[in-house]
């Protein structure tokens, strides 16, 4: 679901199904960025990140700010992310296909390889096995968690709060039981 309630369409899904779109997103999240300024650091070509940066412009998830003066007399164009992107459970959860949460782990793996040695704070992989009570138990922590973090949504348009910027990717999923094969 969308921050305001409403499912997202097949149209957001698909704009936010390829891991580079994922990190113009976060990128944008703090301050307006050019084109150019997003393909320098993400190392792409011009015409490649134009190319996504539409896509999410045209899905509502970048928003173009007024035009200002470039280099040598060009004029630049900014784009901020908007914030309709922010906790969209409805694509991770119930996506077309698992393209949104395949480009979500490629995109997080490049913004921590990114970010280079000790970019990981904490990190770990469990296998459980859990009562449904137990799962209703887990997923009310894991809800009061992320409820509790400040969302991009409570800055947008105005300048980050201080503080360092971290991310945080947390997964439940179902794992295939080793006696159902």
């Amino acid at each position: 679901m969308l921050p305001d309630g409403t499912q997202a369409t097949l149209r957001e899904a698909r704009a936010l199904a390829h891991p580079l779109r994922l990190r113009i997103l976060r990128r944008c999240l703090d301050r307006s960025h050019t084109n150019a300024e997003l393909a320098a650091a993400l190392g792409e070509k011009p015409a490649t990140v134009l190319h996504h940066v539409r896509t999410l412009v045209a899905a509502g998830f970048l928003a173009e700010e007024p035009s200002r003066p470039g280099p040598r007399g060009s004029t630049e164009k900014p784009y901020r992310a908007t914030g309709r992107s922010w906790r969209m459970e409805g694509t991770l959860r119930d996506g077309p296909d698992a393209a949104v949460l395949t480009a979500t782990l490629h995109a997080i793996a490049a913004e921590v390889d990114e970010a280079g040695p000790g970019a990981v704070i904490e990190g770990a992989r469990l296998a459980l096995r859990l009562t449904p009570d137990q799962l209703h138990a887990l997923l009310e922590q894991l809800g009061s968690l992320i409820a509790g973090q400040q969302t991009p949504n409570d800055h947008l348009g105005h300048s980050p709060p201080p503080g360092d910027p971290y991310a945080l990717f947390v997964l439940l999923h179902r794992r295939q039981d080793s006696d159902d094969r």
